[in-house]
């Protein structure tokens, strides 16, 4: 989620959004009138036994003649492989997929690799050829979810984009994902996503739940927002307290109350929008919080929660480092496209103001009306101000009209095998989302990795939630 950090961390980004709904009725055809097929197949670099080619799907699912974009797509090569195709969704959204097909199927999943052909996919207004370039936004906040750009870095990103602002939502890469599976030429697939990737994973298993094998949800986010508001971020604001109380009381016990000392800081700083995407992204790299060498920063330069309880006590220099060394911005496009990112968070989100069909003169006004009646027991241990003052919503305040995606019609998820995977630990997608899909998936099981945090499958330091992935889906 840093640009400094991102070669650690490459498939934890996150993003956290809500409402992506379905495309299914339009994804018949290509706008050729073709059945769909993988154009331009090659080896991919660097990465033997996949072969990369090319997807063309309708810029617009639901008037397929406005256009066409040009996706790529990493096939494996074992295409008789005995248990079909697994296709791996990344996260963000503005992640690509290309990229690290063959570190998920060789590395970190190989027992998985043995039976399934995996399959990946840059998804609109990412990768290589396709990523959404937006200099301004790109240079200030990268793969940030929660520092808020400035409205000069947001109302440039939309000049980019111009009108086809609107196609590049949840909806729209749900029916890129059925082209891609009639263009493999099979009946059903396993999906398998992470972070966002859980989104897109589930708003396809809804839209399509004949063509769904089973699913894999590691890192979750929920599908529907039924409260309106997970643009706030109020379910992460709120979990910060329980992690870092946890990390506190794994021996050497602290002594103190780490959420305490945050709240003081969230109240007497002025940047508390700023500490917060420090610490979410800081579970990167330790996910015990406390560690002074985690590594990927210098020596002695970690354990934020000492950093929290000196900063509170009149020593704010560890924090203040720590704040520079994870500050966000300059990632490169190809990598993670901040672009794709505003455009996919203001298209399928629920906002104080509504949706991105809101008039923009408007919104503020009812930014305010929610911030002065958040109570404390929303946000606690930080504010109303830092809800209001993360990304998603500073970013959406500003963003042009836009058509807004309609989350589906039926928010449970369909009666085929589902499993989640969540550590307690993660503050990107808290794992009180996880419990809140779970609810919401018939033939769902959660597995709880204790001490992890985002991304189990990428990340996991031991083998629990990997583990669980093998019986899953080999069994």
């Amino acid at each position: 989620m840093r640009s400094r950090l991102t070669a650690v961390f490459a498939l934890a980004l996150v993003l956290a959004a809500s409402g992506g709904a379905p495309a299914a009725a339009a994804t018949r055809a290509t706008p050729s009138g073709r059945a769909p097929g993988l154009d331009d197949p090659h080896p991919c670099a660097d990465q033997p036994g996949y072969t990369c080619s090319t997807l063309t799907v309708p810029l617009d699912h639901r008037h397929p003649s406005k256009g066409t974009l040009k996706l790529q797509v990493a096939t494996g090569d074992n295409v008789r492989a005995p248990k079909g195709v697994l296709l791996f969704l990344t996260g963000g959204p503005g992640q690509p997929g290309v990229p690290f097909i063959s570190r998920m199927a060789e590395q970190r999943l190989p027992e998985l690799a043995k039976n399934y052909r995996f399959v990946t996919i840059d998804q609109r207004g990412t990768g290589q050829y396709g990523a959404i370039d937006c200099p301004k936004l790109q240079a200030e906040v990268g793969s940030s979810d929660i520092e808020p750009p400035t409205p000069d870095a947001v109302n440039e990103c939309a000049a980019v984009l111009g009108d086809s602002r609107s196609y590049y939502t949840t909806e729209q890469t749900v029916g890129d994902l059925d082209l891609l599976r009639r263009a493999l030429g099979v009946r059903k697939m396993v999906l398998d996503g992470v972070s966002y990737g859980t989104m897109t994973a589930a708003s396809y298993a809804v839209a399509h739940p004949h063509n769904v094998d089973k699913v894999v949800l590691d890192s979750v986010l929920p599908h529907v927002d039924p409260q309106d508001d997970d643009m706030l971020y109020l379910t992460g604001l709120r979990a910060t307290a329980r992690v870092l109380r946890d990390a506190c009381r794994t021996a050497p016990a602290c002594g103190f109350d780490p959420a305490q000392d945050l709240a003081w800081l969230a109240r007497h700083r002025s940047d508390h929008v700023l500490i917060w995407d420090m610490l979410v992204s800081y579970e990167f790299l330790d996910p015990t919080y406390r560690n002074p060498d985690p590594g990927g920063i210098p020596a002695g330069s970690g354990d934020v929660v000492t950093a929290f309880h000196q900063a509170r006590h009149g020593d704010p220099a560890r924090l203040d480092a720590l704040l520079r060394l994870m500050d966000s911005g300059g990632d490169p496009v190809a990598g993670y496209s901040s672009g794709l990112h505003i455009a996919t968070i203001c298209g399928d989100g629920h906002f104080p103001w509504g949706t991105s069909e809101a008039p923009v003169a408007g919104r503020e006004a009812a930014l305010q009306r929610v911030r002065r009646t958040l109570p404390v027991s929303a946000t606690w241990p930080f504010t109303a101000d830092t809800a209001i003052g993360n990304g998603f919503v500073q970013e959406c305040l500003h963003w042009p009209w836009a058509r807004h995606t309609a989350e589906p019609r039926r928010d449970g998820l369909p009666a085929v095998p589902i499993l989640l995977l969540n550590g307690d630990h993660d503050l990107s997608t808290p794992l009180e989302w996880a419990r809140e899909e779970l609810r919401r998936a018939p033939l769902g099981r959660l597995v709880v990795v204790k001490g992890a945090s985002h991304s189990i499958q990428n990340r996991e330091r031991g083998t629990q939630g990997r583990e669980a992935v093998y019986t899953f889906l080999n069994g």
